[in-house]
């Protein structure tokens, strides 16, 4: 059945997913999405006493990251629409107590520019479950600061037939969705690959950033090609 890839759907996807979100992760990963999740706050570059935000937060990853290196002054904003991964994001931020990390319960599409102004943002996994990734870009253009900068990390749309591809649509097909099954979220985890299907390549990711009026981007892949970074500055 053909998923429609709503604000909506994907914000019940999360919310389902959410009691297994971590396990899930660290499970079918080996652990590596921390590494990678590393990488990616390494390559952004926060600085102490900066603003950041972390787009589609989920469990708080990226935020708990992000606090290390903004820290005295600096302060995280985890976003996300969907309640219940966001509540565990909340626990979680409270052990240790980290007093410079913000949750807002709302939907990225729906930000004003006007709501914030950020030095730099991050987003690990959500970019791709964006109904419009073209207004996503956008948005988060409008919440830059000059010279602000972005760094999204994302399973990568690889070459149709490539090894890579081949070996991604093997691993989800008989590894994560018959894993996920044992907890009954075969249907959410199965949304994973047709939603890299949709997920723009890396050529398509920068035309898309300089249609927009970044001025500074860069498209790498990780792990083989299974996953991409994508850098952008205004």
């Amino acid at each position: 059945m053909m998923f429609l890839r709503t604000t909506k759907n994907v914000k019940n996807i999360f919310n389902n997913v959410s009691y297994k979100y971590d396990f899930l992760n660290n499970l079918l990963s080996l652990g590596l999405h921390q590494l990678w999740k590393r990488k990616l706050v390494k390559l952004a570059n926060p600085k102490a006493g900066e603003n950041w935000g972390d787009l589609c937060c989920g469990t708080g990853d990226i935020s708990l990251l992000l606090h290390k290196k903004i820290l005295p002054n600096g302060r995280v904003i985890g976003i996300d629409n969907a309640k219940s991964i966001l509540d565990i994001a909340k626990m979680k931020s409270k052990i240790p107590k980290n007093n410079s990390i913000y949750w807002h319960n709302k939907d990225i599409l729906s930000i004003k520019k006007t709501d914030y102004k950020f030095d730099g943002i991050c987003m690990s996994y959500g970019l791709r479950n964006l109904n419009d990734i073209y207004k996503g870009l956008n948005k988060i253009y409008g919440i830059l600061k000059e010279d602000g900068k972005a760094a999204f990390l994302d399973f990568n749309h690889a070459r149709e037939k490539s090894l890579a591809d081949k070996f991604q649509k093997f691993y989800l097909r008989n590894i994560v969705v018959p894993i996920s099954s044992i907890f009954k979220l075969s249907k959410e985890y199965s949304y994973i690959e047709e939603s890299i299907k949709d997920f723009p390549c890396g050529n398509e990711l920068i035309d898309i950033s300089k249609k927009i009026g970044f001025k500074k981007i860069q498209f790498k892949t990780i792990f083989f090609g299974q996953m991409c970074i994508l850098l952008v500055q205004k």
